[in-house]
């Protein structure tokens, strides 16, 4: 499979904002009144359909949108024009998916009212339009990013951005605000071939195991800060809803959460890397996470079996966080110029590394992995993950045959 590498790619950037007082008070009006957009399109569709049977699209609330901002100049009137549009897009996405959902009889989901705290991002579409990356460029040591209504916000640019800013994004994490700039035409970075391939097994235990069998470690964010989640959630749920007091311990429960999430994602990140600049091609299970991890609470009638474990394996896994791995893992993979294979993780514990048997029985623990036709025991993790790389090379093979 000839493959060409060094053409551009989309990569987004994200760094820390560090915006004045008054700053960070139009930030949180601009989300407010963005999330009040969002709603009363919501339920402009809503009455329009129930009360006259008519279907609302974005373009007819994308033309109501000029009359709502002269009605509202300090309110609505205030922002980007090309952002509140972007919020409509936003509406109007998740309407779609709600629709192909129906039509794939799946649990469909119908969009929601955004409430308080639900609704942390706005998007400008094109740098330039309401917005303007690196807005001061003649100052020596700073880094700003303008937008209307709020200003020109300072910005701690940790590292280079590289391509073209093609969108802007502001994002509320708890405190703390971040720019998101989306990037077209980023230069590929290709890292020289090794000559190796590898197959990965996810796990709990342990984040990754090779089938080289080197271990990546999980350091299970989220466990080890289940104690100060736990105590700031009990302080919470003691406050008086409305307080300050309440908003301040919100707070706390929110910063905690994010610092998760940035463990996790650092986590991620390394993992991926190291996998990267290792191996050429790398094969890895199809996951249906979302799946994996659905509640078996099951209903009244049929109450399901089980449900503390399964319980504890589902928090376990998002703890994990395979999604966020193999997003990342993509990412680096396509940047590097590496190849990445996923396969059907259908039997790759059961079936025996050396004869090929395959048997419920072969994997009687979650650590040991013993075959009953052969005797060939190993690391169960080891022998999922050598079945994952040889199930992996022969879908390239059957591909570059076709």
């Amino acid at each position: 499979m000839e493959r060409t590498w060094g053409v551009g790619v989309r990569r987004s950037f994200t760094f820390l904002l560090r915006p004045t007082g008054k700053q960070a008070a139009a930030l949180a009006a601009c989300l407010e009144d963005h999330r009040v957009l969002y709603n009363a399109a919501l339920e402009h569709r809503r009455t329009a359909y129930r009360k006259a049977g008519v279907t609302v699209r974005y373009g007819d609330q994308s033309a109501e949108l000029k009359h709502i901002r002269a009605d509202d100049p300090a309110g609505q009137g205030r922002w980007s024009f090309s952002s509140q549009q972007a919020t409509l897009r936003r509406l109007d996405t998740a309407f779609r998916e709600f629709f192909a959902r129906v039509r794939q009889g799946r649990v469909p989901g119908f969009p929601r009212f955004k409430g308080r705290g639900w609704f942390d991002t706005v998007t400008w579409p094109k740098d330039g339009d309401g917005c303007r990356w690196n807005s001061q460029p003649e100052h020596p040591t700073a880094t700003f990013v303008r937008l209307q209504g709020v200003g020109h916000v300072r910005v701690h640019r940790h590292r280079p951005v590289k391509g073209r800013v093609k969108t802007i994004s502001i994002k509320r994490e708890g405190s703390r605000w971040y720019v998101i700039l989306s990037c077209e035409d980023v230069p590929a970075q290709p890292l020289p071939a090794t000559g190796s391939a590898v197959g990965i097994d996810m796990g709990v235990a342990l984040l990754v195991t090779t089938s080289d069998g080197e271990p990546l470690a999980n350091p299970r964010p989220l466990a080890s800060s289940a104690g100060r989640l736990a105590a700031a959630q009990r302080a919470l749920a003691r406050k008086k809803r409305g307080c300050k007091r309440r908003l301040k311990a919100a707070a706390r429960v929110a910063a905690l959460h994010a610092k998760v999430g940035r463990q996790r994602r650092d986590t991620a990140h390394k993992a991926a890397l190291a996998l990267v600049r290792a191996y050429d091609v790398i094969v890895h299970e199809d996951l249906r996470i979302a799946n994996m991890t659905r509640s078996a609470s099951g209903t009244i009638e049929a109450p399901g079996r089980n449900v503390a474990a399964k319980s504890g394996l589902n928090r376990s896994i998002l703890d994990a966080g395979w999604g966020v791995f193999l997003r990342v893992l993509a990412d680096k993979a396509e940047s590097a110029g590496r190849e990445l294979i996923a396969v059907n993780p259908a039997n790759t514990s059961r079936i025996c590394s050396r004869c090929g048997h395959c048997a419920k029985d072969n994997r009687l623990t979650q650590a040991e992995f013993a075959c009953t036709a052969c005797g060939h025991t190993a690391h169960a993790d080891v022998n999922a993950a050598i079945n994952i790389l040889r199930a992996g090379l022969a879908l390239r093979d059957a591909a570059e045959a076709a």
